[in-house]
């Protein structure tokens, strides 16, 4: 029976063939509980947002913070009561990031090989590098037409709107919330308000919201990250000096 196999400058021995499929079997094993703990998590969270109520109107919304209705999607516009932005920007904003990056030249060692001989050089390269922001935001805003704190809602992802260059090695980037969007939200109703930091995803209907969380898509992120970490154990294991399995 063939005892190794040479790709290269690269050998794999039988025994450490035999010794990766032992830590395949192994990081598999304890991928398959890991995977049972993340199911039984969603399963359960899938039967909180089943039983959720569905609003779509002011009244019922404020209905449901008033008398404690618990778990719930809630579909209507978010708006800015009073909006934010930099002068140099224009426009009304929910959210305002400004983010201040430096062009700076960096040096990198870079070897090559000449004549079948490694030379080294010192490359210098230059890039946009972040060294500073600061933001503003709206003090209040409306759910539904229910004002509120503008905390009690995760804002959407931001947008770049703008660049604006001080100089040819400072420059300023904007991002922003706009002062209006309409999706639906998922919080806790009671003590005549919402949870804190509810999530809220724009653009989407309360159907679309449920399906998205009751998708199972972490369990498919786990397995897909979990078997490149295997793979990548597997490669590191055949790579290093074995010289223990030949003993």
């Amino acid at each position: 029976m063939k005892r190794s196999w040479d790709f290269g400058s690269f050998e794999i021995t039988l025994r450490e063939v035999i010794a990766s499929i032992s830590i395949v079997a192994i990081m598999l094993t304890i991928g398959f509980v890991i995977a049972g703990k993340i199911e039984a998590n969603q399963i359960d969270k899938n039967a909180e947002y089943y039983k959720a109520v569905h609003i779509t109107d002011t009244v019922m919304f404020q209905y449901g913070m008033d008398t404690n209705l618990g778990n719930a999607f809630v579909y209507g516009n978010l708006q800015a009561v009073d909006t934010v932005t930099y002068p140099e920007i224009g426009g009304n904003y929910m959210y305002v990031k400004k983010v201040k990056e430096r062009y700076t030249m960096h040096t990198r060692t870079v070897t090559t090989t000449v004549n079948g001989k490694p030379q080294t050089r010192t490359e210098v390269y230059w890039t946009w590098d972040r060294v500073g922001s600061e933001e503003i935001h709206s003090d209040r805003i409306k759910f539904l037409n229910i004002e509120m704190e503008y905390n009690k809602i995760q804002m959407p992802s931001t947008n770049h709107i703008e660049t604006i260059k001080e100089s040819s090695h400072v420059r300023y980037k904007y991002y922003v919330c706009y002062p209006e969007y309409t999706g639906t939200l998922y919080t806790q109703l009671h003590e005549n308000q919402i949870s804190e930091s509810s999530p809220f995803y724009p653009n989407q209907t309360i159907e679309e919201t449920l399906e998205q969380k009751t998708s199972g898509i972490g369990l498919y992120i786990f397995w897909i990250l979990w078997m490149v970490l295997i793979v990548a154990a597997v490669i590191g294991f055949c790579y290093l000096d074995n010289r223990w399995l030949v003993n």
